[in-house]
């Protein structure tokens, strides 16, 4: 029953001597449809939609390059004997918590700069970010890459997974642990969790849905993490998303515990504002 199907291309179109990759569809839909979900609730919130829009595009280009930055510094020996290659992304080497710190560190200075809540910002976006890690991790599945250890068929019928996802990950004969799917249904878990937990809005404050994605998003990174063949390496054994999700997950759990231990005042960095400015 081996091979019933070829591996799926990653080459979505091609022409000439330029190829567009699923990789980079697979993304962009992702952030399209984050961009939607968000613009949305910010209307709801009260805010200009456009605001979601023109944050946008500051944050996606430096969380792009934050996510290079990021890969090359804990790969940075190879890149010191290859320099030429730091900029050559289409060739692989992003790392999603380097997009995330960039982007996080950018929304503040942009919410900073209009005026605008920048926790109320965050709530806004965490299930957006979620749906679209969800979306993206089929981009790596087009690559065959960011799998996991070796398994056997049999191990993978036994997840009654489609045909097309088990011969996707028989790499060179061999088949391997589907970490992407792994991921990308526990980042739509956390999504479908989020948007219940939000309309709740007597069982999070503002502040506290971020919170909520930060520990979740952790929570299971950490254990996706330790199963994949190609993580970055602090030193020794220790992988550096491990460490960081440890890290992310105690500090949201603990700057939730002050706050509500504290019963946290209302200031206008954390008020939830109902205007229609930037």
């Amino acid at each position: 029953m081996n091979n019933l199907i070829a591996a799926l291309n990653p080459v979505a179109l091609s022409f000439g001597g330029l190829e567009i990759r699923w990789y980079g569809v697979i993304i962009a839909a992702g952030i399209l449809i984050a961009m939607t979900l968000a613009t949305k609730e910010a209307d709801k919130k009260g805010l200009d939609p456009d605001f979601i829009v023109d944050m946008m595009f500051w944050t996606i280009p430096i969380g792009i390059i934050g996510a290079r930055i990021y890969y090359v510094l804990f790969e940075l020996d190879y890149y010191l004997q290859n320099p030429g290659e730091i900029i050559q992304i289409w060739n692989g080497g992003i790392a999603i918590y380097g997009a995330l710190i960039a982007g996080i560190l950018t929304i503040y200075w942009y919410t900073k700069r209009k005026g605008i809540s920048f926790a109320l910002i965050l709530d806004i976006l965490a299930p957006a970010v979620l749906i679209a890690q969800s979306i993206g991790r089929w981009g790596n599945f087009m690559n065959q890459e960011a799998h996991g250890g070796e398994v056997s068929r049999a191990f993978l019928e036994n997840l009654f997974l489609p045909e097309f996802i088990i011969e996707q990950m028989n790499i060179n004969g061999i088949y391997y642990h589907p970490t992407f799917l792994y991921e990308s249904l526990w980042s739509l878990a956390g999504f479908v969790l989020i948007l219940f937990l939000r309309r709740k809005e007597q069982l999070l404050r503002v502040g506290e849905v971020m919170f909520t994605y930060v520990m979740w998003y952790s929570f299971g990174r950490f254990f996706i993490e330790g199963m994949r063949t190609d993580s970055l390496y602090l030193f020794g054994p220790i992988r550096v998303s491990q460490a960081l999700s440890i890290l992310l997950f105690l500090g949201a759990m603990g700057v939730w515990t002050y706050r509500r231990r504290n019963n946290y005042p209302p200031d206008p960095f954390y008020t939830n504002i109902t205007r229609k400015e930037a």
